[in-house]
């Protein structure tokens, strides 16, 4: 069973904030061994990414055969169903209408010195998209990771995907070919994020690097921060539901369960103003329980950190919403936009009864890599700008310098750098002697 809180019982806040803090990952001491594949990557390269692609996936590759063929992806292509790859056509298209928006403009313009300023937008040259194996292989993942950067204007976009055994995922595949990836890697782990990180004979460095992934994964995105970008490093997936009375039990206890199906280690949680109500949807949770093929794992998510919490009106939900910064926040409430006005951290809020958190997992529009752990109090989900840089600009005229330098010697005489004040000094004593004006 999971957690039943009532905002109004003594010692609730302690508790609320114990059920935020839950220890949730997974912890193995995975950094040391991490640490040693990074540095085993960047002496050997190739031979050391074959030599671990063998050990942990099993498969036997050659340098020449590291990247999967355009042959073999286009017979895994063509196995898969019409009915799949129409709705993966779909979400593409969906997913890319929504990113094209998100497009930045440049700015220029000049300002009453009249100094030229501005900022000008442009795409990294190289991104690395990393794409889990075995069960938890997503080509929504896919679609959700290289469209933005395809969007942004990328040059090179390849991805990093092992084949246990040498089994790939046919819709991977395919998600792969509709976002504009140029090349797919049949390598996985810390040994994939090694090679784009600092590149090998075969694999050249990316500039920036996204995807989720395991612990070891993870650990390799941490250590090779600062070589290259990364999204962000995320933790289990999260779902918070604020529901009224005015809804079916059973849809927000399949809500809750489409997130604890995910990973033991997710968390599903209620918050509701009407206790009664709750109780219904904790029983239809385990109704559904009974059945859901994945209940083993969604079951142990809920019975270890889910919760329901009964609250004394929506806006002390709001405010204990803002308080777990959720990654997704379902409002099922008869003004969801009125109570969404009170939300200042989420990473994604779905609006009303009819918007499942599921249609954002995969066709809504919207990225679905998103902030955990509560990290949506000061971050965001993956969007085109994560693909992009901001360049600023910068022209003075003659009369600018002469109206602004003045200020910037003075400051840079303040901070005792002489060279600084002086670099300004000699334009403006030039000025003076009425040269150059």
């Amino acid at each position: 069973m999971p957690i039943f809180l009532d905002s109004r019982d003594a010692g609730f806040d302690a508790r609320f904030a114990a059920l935020l803090e839950m220890k949730r990952e997974d912890t193995p001491e995975v950094d040391e061994i991490v640490a040693g594949i990074i540095a085993d990557v960047r002496t050997r390269g190739d031979a050391a990414v074959i030599e671990l692609t063998e050990r942990f996936d099993r498969l036997s590759l050659t340098p020449e055969t590291l990247a999967v063929s355009q042959d073999e992806i286009a017979e895994a292509i063509a196995t898969v169903p019409p009915e799949e790859r129409a709705a993966l056509e779909r979400a593409a298209e969906r997913i890319r209408a929504y990113h094209v928006r998100q497009l930045p403009q440049d700015e220029r313009w000049t300002d009453p010195e009249g100094a030229t300023l501005g900022w000008r937008w442009t795409p990294v040259s190289a991104a690395g998209l990393y794409v889990p194996g075995g069960l938890a292989s997503y080509p929504s993942s896919v679609l959700m990771n290289a469209i933005p950067a395809q969007v942004a204007g990328v040059e090179r976009l390849v991805m990093c995907a092992p084949t246990p055994d040498g089994k790939a995922n046919p819709l991977v595949l395919l998600a792969a070919h509709l976002s504009g990836i140029d090349t797919i890697y049949r390598i996985g782990g810390a040994q994939a994020v090694a090679a784009m990180a600092y590149g090998t004979a075969t694999i050249a460095p990316v500039d920036k690097i996204t995807g989720p992934g395991n612990a070891f994964v993870a650990a390799a995105k941490r250590r090779v921060f600062g070589r290259v970008g990364i999204d962000m490093i995320a933790g289990p997936s999260e779902l918070l539901v604020i529901a009224d009375r005015d809804n079916d039990p059973d849809w927000i206890a399949l809500d809750l369960l489409s997130q604890a199906e995910h990973d033991e280690s997710a968390q599903s949680i209620l918050i509701t103003d009407d206790a009664a109500f709750g109780q219904a949807v904790a029983q239809a949770v385990e109704k559904r329980l009974e059945t859901l093929e994945r209940r083993a794992i969604a079951g142990a998510s809920w019975r270890d950190f889910g919760a329901v919490v009964t609250v004394r009106d929506l806006s002390e939900a709001a405010e204990l919403s803002n308080r777990a910064a959720p990654e997704h926040l379902e409002l099922c409430v008869a003004d969801p936009v009125a109570l969404s006005e009170k939300i200042t951290h989420a990473g994604a809020i779905f609006l009303g009864q009819w918007t499942p958190e599921a249609i954002g997992d995969y066709i809504g529009g919207p990225n679905h890599v998103l902030p955990t752990a509560r990290s949506a109090r000061f971050s965001s989900g993956l969007s085109v700008l994560d693909f992009m840089k901001r360049t600023t600009l910068a022209q003075m005229t003659p009369a600018a310098l002469k109206a602004i330098g003045p200020a910037a010697e003075t400051l840079a005489r303040s901070e005792s750098l002489e060279a600084h004040g002086l670099s300004v000094r000699a334009r403006l004593d030039r000025l003076n002697k009425g040269e150059g004006a």
